[in-house]
């Protein structure tokens, strides 16, 4: 039987190395999962994982036990996310950086065109011209399927901040893969 996130707490804060191992192989995909869908560099995504379970780990102290550890863990990703992107190092790579968003089908909704694979790296692209609290937003609701109240815990937002940064970000997507299309087509025709 595999134990709780309370009990390898547990047994991480008495010292032990194993427990510390299975926790963070435990939630380690989720994380950088998280971190990869919001930053788009997959190296990037890998050292900036390192750095979340860095700080958890030394962190631990200030966890309560409250069986929402994934939730805790999130939060500690979403703020080193938003830390990495009020650095410098990212405002030097962003300037570099130029994104074309492009979708098929302009009849399809949001949810369609997140869970197409043929058109993710479109999708990817145009969810990182999103502002980054939109961007954080779709990302937890549509990659991590976390409810609105989840998101507001862990973005530490309000419901009805958390519900209209997902319609802005969401119309916004629709707007500029719509957008993309008529593009080309304007192109072929």
């Amino acid at each position: 039987m595999i134990p709780t996130d309370e009990e390898l707490i547990s047994e991480i804060k008495s010292g032990s190395q194993a427990a510390m191992e299975v926790l963070v192989k435990k939630h380690y995909k989720t994380v950088f999962a998280y971190i990869y869908r919001k930053i788009g560099d997959y190296h990037l995504a890998y050292d900036l994982t390192q750095d979340v379970f860095v700080k958890v780990i030394k962190g631990l102290d200030q966890y309560k036990n409250d069986g929402k550890f994934a939730h805790w863990l999130l939060r500690i990703a979403v703020n080193h996310c938003r830390d990495y992107f009020r650095s410098g190092a990212f405002k030097q790579s962003n300037m570099q950086d130029e994104l074309h968003p492009t979708i098929p089908d302009q009849n399809e909704n949001v949810w369609d065109m997140l869970s197409k694979k043929e058109d993710s790296e479109n999708i990817k692209e145009a969810i990182k011209t999103l502002p980054l609290i939109q961007r954080e937003a779709i990302v937890l609701k549509y990659y991590h399927e976390l409810k609105i109240k989840e998101i507001a815990e862990v973005t530490e937002a309000k419901e009805a901040t958390v519900k209209s940064r997902l319609k802005q970000g969401v119309d916004k997507l629709k707007a500029m893969l719509k957008g993309g299309n008529k593009d080309e087509k304007r192109r072929e025709g």
